[in-house]
């Protein structure tokens, strides 16, 4: 049933009730307690707000959504960081998660206080979605940020697809030093791929086949949100491109998968790399008949990202038993106020726990925040958070 989160506090939610940040970026010593529907959190530009939401990004995902790597995220006076939050959730009742980094040891992930043998294993047990202006290259740029999206979206909901890529990964990492180092016969080479694509075509398939599942389902979402913010009658759509057009039967996605692999054995060996497989799929984004990455403006470009992550939103309401928490990053500074009224009045009636930041205190956003059991105001300057009560 889609859209059951109209029904306020109906779904268990997951949220963060209290975060603690030592040395993360420039907040060098910083502890903070959230109310558990809308936050909003505002300040000038490098005061430090996109800087929590994103050390609630680490505690959910094991990685920064700013960031390239864990280095840059230390104060630049410290050579560690401490991030540490207080969850509540339906499942777990409540858990803390932690993640510490030091250079020259690297990062590690604690649950109550016992360390993940495993970063992947932190993955969905707090499902979150992020909203940024940087979701611009998800329609803009090309298919491997569309299927880095795809395969974290799918990740937060199945342990079980996350497991196959991290194996698919591997088996093609190691599939393709084989073909970059082996020097003998091809045909010597040919028996030495056989066990390896075969394990290819297995955990391949798998991956091809819940990612049709998902997006198939998907599709309604994103066309519901899109028509929502953008109160156009365009209707928005997306094709998945991969090995065959026959994606209901993993038997034969398989079969297709090795056909495909036996006809580019010599291409796969002259460029000593894996070429068939998911990790060249595509998703290809739609206005009606339109192809959005190479006809699109940049405002529907804009709307479009902003719908893909909407959906993902409720998508997540209705497969999970927890809400996600969802955070929006400074994404209000190009929208007209009409288009951040419909984005509000459909987050407030979304019932988990949402953060935004935004660099102006904007005054329609005000009326939202003077509730502080559910809603709070925060606003952070120089690294330093207070409720907007307090500032």
């Amino acid at each position: 049933m889609i859209y059951r989160y109209l029904f306020f506090f109906y779904l268990g939610q997951m949220r963060i009730n209290r975060l603690k940040l030592r040395y993360f970026r420039n907040h060098i010593d910083t502890e903070v307690e959230f109310a558990p529907h809308l936050n909003l959190i505002t300040g000038p530009n490098g005061a430090g707000k996109t800087n929590v939401i994103d050390a609630i990004h680490y505690l959910c995902m094991s990685r920064s959504f700013v960031a390239s790597s864990d280095q840059y995220v230390a104060n630049n006076e410290e050579k560690y960081f401490m991030i540490e939050g207080d969850f509540e959730g339906e499942i777990r009742q409540s858990f803390k998660v932690s993640c510490s980094y030091s250079r020259g040891e690297g990062k590690k992930i604690f649950v109550n206080d016992s360390p993940l043998s495993r970063l992947s294993d932190l993955i969905g047990m707090v499902p979150v979605v992020v909203m940024s202006p940087e979701d611009l290259k998800l329609t803009a740029e090309g298919p491997a940020e569309r299927r880095s999206f795809l395969d974290s979206m799918i990740s937060q909901i199945s342990p079980k697809y996350l497991r196959d890529l991290i194996k698919f990964r591997h088996i093609r990492k190691q599939r393709n030093k084989l073909l970059q180092e082996f020097r003998g016969p091809r045909e010597i080479l040919e028996g030495y791929l056989e066990p390896w694509n075969l394990q290819l075509t297995e955990t391949g398939s798998r991956l091809i086949a819940k990612r049709a599942e998902v997006l198939e389902r998907f599709k309604r979402y994103l066309e519901f949100q899109y028509q929502s913010i953008s109160e156009l009658k365009l209707k928005p759509g997306l094709r998945y491109q991969t090995i065959t057009d026959q994606t209901e039967d993993e038997d034969d996605i398989r079969e297709t998968y090795m056909q495909q692999l036996e006809e580019n054995s010599e291409k796969e060996m002259d460029r000593e790399q894996t070429l068939i497989g998911p990790h060249r799929d595509e998703v290809v984004f739609y206005l009606d008949d339109m192809e959005l990455r190479n006809y699109g403006s940049q405002g529907q470009h804009r709307l479009f990202s902003m719908a893909l992550k909407m959906a993902q939103l409720f998508y997540y309401s209705d497969q999970l038993d927890d809400l996600p928490i969802m955070l929006l990053d400074d994404i209000f500074g190009n929208l007209d106020q009409q288009k951040v009224s419909v984005i509000m009045k459909t987050l407030t009636k979304h019932s988990g726990q949402t953060f935004i930041t935004s660099a102006a205190e904007k005054p329609f956003l005000e009326s939202q925040f003077k509730d502080h059991v559910t809603n709070r105001w925060f606003r952070v300057e120089d690294g330093q958070i207070a409720t907007k009560a307090e500032t």
